[in-house]
């Protein structure tokens, strides 16, 4: 059975625990990929950190060893940010290697870039996790309605946001005293700026409107306005005309 060696970047919170998956898995990977998956390395800043569960032999603090590294054939993106995960993917890419990434500001700013580096290069680019990776929702829209016209995509792509206007209009309560409750249960983060200003949503609607209206949509594109400024007294006059925030 063939092997299939992989790299990662990252191995903050999400990045171990897939890490723990690929080096604790019991037989069902290989069974449904029908190839032995092989962690071999991970990219980390912090060589010192304690990793339970993870060897130590895996860690490396030289990103571009792995995504150059012409054993490895799958990239694992999990460090986030814009940079240095663009351009160390695009080298991966043109190196031959396939890639998965839940890096959705990266694919909201620079999406149609990667898509391009994948199809020239044969390799492949999967981003499921990235836009509502429990539903899921990307692979239905790239795979499954290819035929219909979709019209509109409507729905919630931001939980802490829905919390938060939720609790503002159940409770009457004041934004400021629903987002340190929703801090308090790990709901919202604790710089919460990428949430409730919208940063999130937007990028999340980027990627759903490029796969659904078959463009290239880019974050920079999509109007965004946050809920911070949002009032109890918004909230209230909005119930008293029928309608909701």
């Amino acid at each position: 059975m063939k092997t299939l060696q992989i790299g990662m970047l990252g191995c903050g919170n999400v990045g171990a625990e897939v890490a723990r998956l690929l080096t604790s898995d019991s037989g069902d990977f290989k069974a449904r990929a029908g190839a032995e998956l092989e962690l071999v390395k991970i990219a980390v800043k912090d060589m010192e950190k304690a990793r339970p569960g993870i060897a130590k032999k895996l860690l490396t603090s030289d990103a571009d060893s792995i995504v150059n590294d012409a054993d490895i054939e799958i990239i694992i993106e999990v460090m986030g940010g814009i940079e240095p995960a663009r351009k160390l993917l695009l080298t991966a890419m043109k190196n031959g290697k396939s890639v998965i990434t839940a890096n959705k500001a990266l694919l909201a700013k620079h999406g149609a870039e990667l898509y391009d580096a994948a199809s020239a290069n044969g390799v492949d680019l999967y981003y499921e996790a990235s836009v509502g990776g429990a539903i899921p929702i990307l692979r239905p829209l790239r795979d499954s309605i290819v035929g219909d016209h979709v019209t509109r995509i409507m729905g919630i792509v931001n939980g802490t946001t829905n919390y938060i206007l939720t609790k503002m209009d159940e409770d009457g309560s004041a934004f400021a005293n629903v987002l340190k409750e929703a801090q308090a249960l790990g709901y919202a983060e604790t710089d919460p700026t990428a949430d409730i200003e919208g940063h999130d949503a937007a990028a999340k609607a980027a990627i759903l409107a490029g796969l659904a209206f078959h463009s290239r949509v880019s974050v920079d594109d999509v109007f965004c306005e946050g809920i911070s400024g949002i009032t109890a007294t918004d909230v209230s006059v909005a119930k008293a005309i029928d309608h909701v925030i």
